[in-house]
């Protein structure tokens, strides 16, 4: 066996240097033994793929790596560029790789193979068609110990040797059809076998990523294999070449291996979907910087960094230095441009770094892509960005001016084929919003990101993306390129805006349809039901235009009107209450009776509307409120000098009666509506004919209060006072409706008149008298004579709220009722009989006395007949033994048992006041009669019968006096002792029983018929 690769002089030259230096030995074996369990200890495939990628890039062929782990032995196939001897010879050494002069090379340290220590002890490698090589630990160990100088080290290292300075030439290797060279590991033991089944499962395509000269990886498995391959990575790549100069100032810190390799490259790598976008990084990825297979030095990006950083010592963190920083400038550069190569999509955002890293070669390169990305033109925009603006200084100006200020504008970049692409800063998002709401306002918002970029990602805010709300965006709808939008656009924008932010869509703009655009659809009107087709613009109202009309203007605070609701609306009747002061009242005269007559308004149902200027046939401008209709029924019962018009020919003819009447004007009584009002002098007033006097009477009425009193609802009849025909004004008002303004009001629990029946009783509209002059026909008999009976034709109910008068018990129970009775029975002119008489005092005597101020004159009996005396004359007599005593004074009779209070309610003294009733004659004791007991069962004993009975000097028939009963003859005697027992009304039968005592039972018989 030829030694092709001179196996037996590198041995020799090794053995002879360790032999001259122990030390050298104890050197290699440690450094060694370093990079086996230390920094290659898990490198092992790495440095197989490594290897196998320098010997296809050597010779220009695709690299194929086949892995093949069978029982405890794993070969490695690859092919390339074959084993020779200066191969051998970097295997054999340490730190001297002889690849330092190949560009692209991944190999450079000359430690790699090292890796195949930490798992086997018989390495052996060749080539196809040529002679092998092999490393020994036992050979060697025999080797070692056979030169006496080193017995002492390897008794010190107990047996450990370094395995891969002593190569053996071996026998050909068969190498796998397809291959140039193979690798032939015998595994240590179980768990190198397991360890090597680890390392297997764990190749991923970012292995290949940073080996581009390696295009597969066949992994055999115990006889199940898979292929890694390096599909479905977007990769950038940059590269380059020191000068002396770069190489002097960069790697003065560098061993003299690596300056002599004065190249640098890296790669970004992404694994992206079928569509092209970004996607996570495998599982089997770790997150580390590959330089270029993979090291510990932590980088969290989502993406692959395969980069020629220079490694620390340990080969598996990367060296500080200058080196490094000039990179890391590169590595931001090249991650930059990675993102502009991938599709403009939101799935960018998440390759956006955050700035916090996982180590400070991580920090660094954040921060320096960090200070790129946002002029960056990365995204893509619905709309061009903002100009640039930039303010020259003064040092820029031919002439120095201390108060000069200038800006230049440099016009937007024109769109691409596929949109605008703007650097983040000249970027603006909408939180939420649609892809069609973006669309529509992308004209005012520079750099519109299109829909599916969120607002709120955190990688917005590292880019610099202006985030616009919802709000900001409604205040950039201004100026001259909204006011050229039509109706149309503003309707299709409202299409698209969110329902659930009203709060942002406060100052949204309206257009209206006079041509206005205003802020704010709060207080606009949307015109349904025919609406839209009225020229309202004389009314100052904020009417939608109908072809911008939509719902979502309804949610944000218009209103959807009719013409009812227009009506109603506070600037319509503000445009009425001042259209009499109007220079041009036409348009609005047209714009509201437009309205009242689409909206079906009935007369009386807007009271309001009676301000509104109308012509009149004369002409001049009326309130429409003081116009009638030349064919209405008020005009036929007014007085001719009226200050009322008519209504001018040419409105009724265009509007028709129904529209004007519902509009205030005329047609028969207007009725005054009005709700809540307060019964107070300063509120209640309605512009009625004596209102005011009406009010005092129904306060009169009503008990004494804290506060005025309220009347929930209020009606009234206007112009009473302009009538000339009350009979046909009274067939009017006492039918519905107006009939139920005559109803009387509940105010506090009290009755009280309502204005209309008030008006109508204390004005002569009956007949040319006052209703409360009247009576009805046929009504209570005691008060015939002294109210005339009022006229036919109308009901008594009627005529009963208009204050006829219907029973005495009704005058009484009225306010001034008592006073006007009193009143009327002091009149000479009405005559009165004695019955009518006496039956006005029973009922008066019931009258509460502080509701009547006492008559100067009154109704009395004098001598037998009825007169009408001074009150001072009079007096109210209240036992019959005192008639005779005052029968020169006018007197007021009623049953005895009602004369204090009519002396009371009259102040008129009692007979019994002006005469002492003093028995002054002398007479005799006598005996009762027994018979009288039948009528008079508690009869007093006996009685004093006088021959000539004096009282107080005048002769009288009979007296009660001091519990005696004092008379003369058998009537005195009759009339005593009935008063003196209480039966006054027997006084007639005891007088017929004394005459004739046979006629008793005759008497007693009708006495019980009775």
């Amino acid at each position: 066996m030829t030694d092709t690769f001179g196996t037996d002089r590198m041995r020799a030259a090794v053995l002879s240097a360790w032999t001259a230096s122990p030390a050298r030995f104890r050197e290699d074996a440690n450094a060694e033994e370093d990079f086996a369990l230390g920094g290659y200890r898990d490198r092992l495939i790495v440095e197989l793929a490594q290897n196998a990628a320098d010997a296809a890039l050597r010779a220009g062929v695709p690299g194929v790596l086949r892995l093949t782990l069978r029982g405890d032995v794993l070969t490695a196939a690859n092919t390339g560029a074959p084993l020779d001897a200066t191969g051998v010879e970097g295997l054999s050494t340490l730190r001297v790789s002889g690849k330092r002069d190949e560009i692209g090379a991944a190999g450079r340290f000359g430690v790699g193979f090292a890796a195949v220590v930490s798992v086997c002890d018989e390495p052996a490698i060749g080539s196809r068609g040529g002679d092998a090589v092999r490393w020994s630990r036992a050979e060697t160990t025999e080797l070692v110990a056979g030169v006496p100088v080193l017995a002492g080290e390897l008794a010190g290292r107990a047996g450990h040797v370094p395995l891969l300075r002593l190569p053996f030439e071996a026998p050909p290797l068969e190498v796998p059809e397809g291959f140039d060279t193979l690798v032939r590991l015998p595994l240590r033991d179980a768990a190198a076998v397991d360890a090597v089944r680890a390392m297997l499962a764990e190749t991923s395509p970012a292995l290949l990523l940073g080996l581009p000269a390696l295009e597969a990886i066949e992994i055999d498995l115990d006889g199940a294999t898979r292929t890694v391959v390096a599909d479905g990575w977007h990769v950038v790549s940059e590269s380059g070449e020191f000068t002396p100069d770069e190489v002097a100032r960069l790697f003065a810190d560098r061993p003299t291996e690596e300056r002599a390799r004065p190249f640098w490259s890296l790669r970004w790598a992404v694994p992206v979907t079928g569509t092209g976008e970004p996607g996570p990084l495998p599982a089997a990825v770790p997150p580390v910087v590959h330089a270029p297979t993979p090291s510990d030095e932590p980088i969290d990006l989502p993406a692959l960094l395969i980069a020629s950083f220079p490694m620390a010592t340990d080969r598996r963190h990367v060296a500080k230095g200058p080196l490094t920083d000039f990179l890391v400038e590169r590595v931001a550069d090249a991650y930059v441009r990675l993102l502009g190569e991938l599709p403009r999509t939101s799935r960018l955002l998440d390759l956006v770094p955050s700035l916090m890293g996982k180590g400070e070669l991580d920090a660094r390169v954040r921060r320096a892509v960090l200070e790129r990305l946002p002029s960056a033109p990365l995204l893509p925009a619905l709309s061009a960005p903002a100009p640039a603006v930039q303010t020259p200084s003064f040092a820029e100006a031919e002439v120095y001016e201390p108060d000069a200020e200038w800006q230049v504008e440099h016009p937007a970049r024109e769109p691409e084929g596929d949109g605008w692409v703007v650097a983040g800063r000249e970027a603006a998002v909408v939180a939420g919003a649609t892809a069609e709401l973006l669309t529509t306002v992308a004209d005012f918002v520079p750099g519109l990101l299109p829909a599916g970029w969120p607002a709120r990602h955190p990688a917005m805010v590292a880019l610099g993306v202006r985030r616009v709300e919802l709000a900001d965006v409604v205040d950039l709808l201004s100026g001259e390129a909204v006011e050229a939008r039509e109706p149309s656009w503003w309707r299709s924008l409202y299409e698209v805006l969110p329902a659930d932010d009203p709060e942002s869509l406060g100052a949204l703009p309206v257009p209206l349809t006079d041509g206005r655009l205003v802020r704010g659809p709060r207080g606009t009107l949307i015109l349904t039901d025919g609406g839209a087709d009225f020229d309202l613009t004389p009314l100052g109202l904020r009417i939608v235009h109908p072809e911008a009309a939509h719902q979502a203007l309804l949610r944000l605070g218009a209103a959807e009107a009719t013409p009812r609701t227009v009506l109603e609306d506070p600037l319509t009747k503000a445009a009425v209450a001042q259209s009499l002061d109007s220079p041009d009242p036409e348009p609005v005269a047209q714009a509201v009776l437009s309205l009242v007559a689409a909206s079906g308004l009935v007369a009386g149902e807007a009271p309001w509307l009676a301000e509104l200027a109308l012509r009149g046939a004369d002409g001049e401008l009326y309130p429409a409120g003081e116009l009638m209709l030349a064919d209405g029924a008020l005009a036929g019962l007014l007085a001719p000098d009226s200050h009322l018009g008519m209504a001018a020919p040419e409105l009724v003819e265009t509007y028709g009666p129904r529209v004007l009447a519902a509009a205030g004007v005329l047609v028969g009584f207007a009725v005054a509506h009005d709700s809540d009002v307060l019964l107070d002098q300063d509120d209640c007033d309605h512009d009625l004919d004596g209102e005011d006097v009406w009010l005092d009477h129904v306060l009169d009425l009503l008990p004494d209060l804290a506060v005025p009193p309220v009347v929930a609802e209020f009606a009234a009849v206007r112009d009473l006072e302009l009538v000339a025909d009350w009979e046909a004004a009274l067939t009017l008002l006492t039918r519905p409706p107006l009939r139920a303004a005559l109803h009387p009001l509940r105010v506090e629990g009290v009755e009280v008149p309502s204005y209309t029946a008030w008006w109508l009783a204390n004005h002569p509209v009956l007949g040319g008298r006052k209703p409360l002059e009247l009576r009805l026909p046929g009504a209570d008999p005691l008060l015939h004579g002294l109210y005339a009976d009022a006229p036919a034709g109308l009901d008594e109910a009627a005529l009963s709220m208009l204050g006829v008068r219907t029973t005495l018990a009704e005058l009484l129970a009225a306010h001034g009722g008592p006073e006007e009775l009193l009143e009327l029975m002091a009149d000479p002119a009405i005559e009165v009989d004695r019955a009518q008489l006496r039956a006005l005092w029973i009922a008066l005597a019931a009258v509460d006395p502080a509701r009547v101020e006492p008559p100067a004159r009154v109704r009395a009996v004098l001598g037998g007949d009825i007169v009408v005396a001074a009150a001072e004359d009079a007096v109210v007599v209240e036992a019959p033994d005192l008639l005779q005593l005052v029968t020169d004074r006018p007197l007021v009779l009623a049953p005895y048992d009602l004369a204090e209070a009519l002396t009371e309610l009259l102040d008129l003294p009692l007979a019994g006041e002006l005469a002492a009733g003093e028995v002054t004659s002398q007479g005799e004791v006598r005996q009762v009669p027994p018979q009288v007991r039948s009528l008079l069962p508690v009869a007093p004993e006996t009685y004093v019968e006088h021959e000539k009975l004096l009282v107080d000097g005048v002769a009288c028939t009979w007296r009660f006096f001091e519990g005696a009963v004092h008379c003369t003859g058998v009537d005195g005697l009759a009339r005593g002792l009935a008063w003196a027992t209480g039966q006054w009304n027997d006084r007639l039968a005891v007088a017929a029983l004394l005459r004739d005592p046979e006629a008793v039972p005759l008497l007693l018989a009708e006495a019980d018929l009775s």
